[in-house]
């Protein structure tokens, strides 16, 4: 027979468990909300923009570290509503590679394809540059794309250079036309008050800003590629309150030598978060990704 302290122990343990299992619920739950994907809404073909192209190549949505299906959704819905693109294919990808898709690019103009991770919680860029990389993979092989345009947020930017810049088999397969970035961080070594110079890689300490560097000059660039690289600041700083300005200027280094076409933009008054919602912005990249 149980003590009175037993009994009470029991039930204290009863409840700690009942309690850590509502917590769980809950969390898959939320988790499972931000991994919905934006819903698709099909052009209206009777009412074509006569200033937008509408061609078949794919858009690829890459959201950053902790990003969901909230990171473009405000971008996908206005391009949905204003008849200019459609979401045609939303892209799960699991921590080990896994990709499961949902939708379809065939006879689609301007389709979005939105990526999706399992889990994106990770402090390096790594795990999800090798996620992306099976996505990129998956989409050549079993959907025959061969040619997209890119818009990635954050880290999203980070992983997808060093998923193309380091896969010469992907260069091959694939051709990116457009490549917007957003917030995009290359170099992590320098701070706010570093300013830019053409000979700063010099006193680079990324080592991953360095491999870049080295993969940049062996890749195999496409006829017509542009880089678009957009930054925000915060009242007069020289970050967007998440990412020095300074660690995405880098990119014009990178690509400084190439046959890439490099455009770079900021947004004052604009924060991390803002760039991929505030108006301004997003008809600057409908109009880079689509306009005539």
């Amino acid at each position: 027979m149980l003590t009175k302290k037993q009994l009470v122990f029991k039930i204290v343990l009863k409840r700690l468990w009942y309690l850590l299992f509502g917590i769980m619920v809950i969390a898959i739950a939320i988790q499972l909300y931000l991994l919905r994907g934006t819903p698709s809404r099909p052009l209206d073909m009777q009412h074509l923009h006569s200033d937008v192209s509408y061609t078949s190549t794919p858009t690829l949505l890459i959201p950053g570290q902790g990003g969901n299906t909230i990171t473009f959704d405000t971008f996908i819905k206005r391009a949905q509503n204003q008849n200019i693109a459609q979401s045609a294919m939303v892209v799960r990808v699991s921590p080990t590679g896994q990709v499961r898709v949902k939708g379809s690019l065939k006879g689609k103009k301007n389709p979005i394809i939105q990526i999706l991770y399992d889990w994106n919680y990770n402090v390096s860029f790594k795990p999800e540059m090798h996620q992306l990389t099976q996505v990129l993979i998956v989409l050549n092989r079993q959907y025959h794309v061969k040619k997209l345009n890119i818009v990635a947020h954050s880290y999203g930017g980070t992983e997808f250079l060093h998923a193309y810049l380091g896969n010469a088999k992907l260069q091959k397969k694939l051709s990116f036309q457009k490549i917007v970035l957003l917030g995009v961080p290359v170099e992590e070594s320098f701070g706010v008050n570093t300013k830019y110079t053409a000979w700063l890689f010099k006193k680079s300490r990324d080592a991953e800003f360095k491999k870049l560097l080295r993969q940049v000059k062996k890749a195999q660039f496409s006829k017509d590629e542009a880089i678009y690289n957009i930054m925000g600041k915060e009242a007069d700083q020289k970050t967007d309150g998440e990412v020095p300005n300074i660690q995405s200027q880098m990119m014009a280094t990178l690509f400084k030598n190439t046959s890439v076409k490099y455009v770079q933009r900021w947004y004052p008054k604009t924060s991390h978060r803002q760039l991929h919602e505030k108006k301004a912005i997003l008809k600057y990249v409908m109009q880079i990704l689509w306009g005539k």
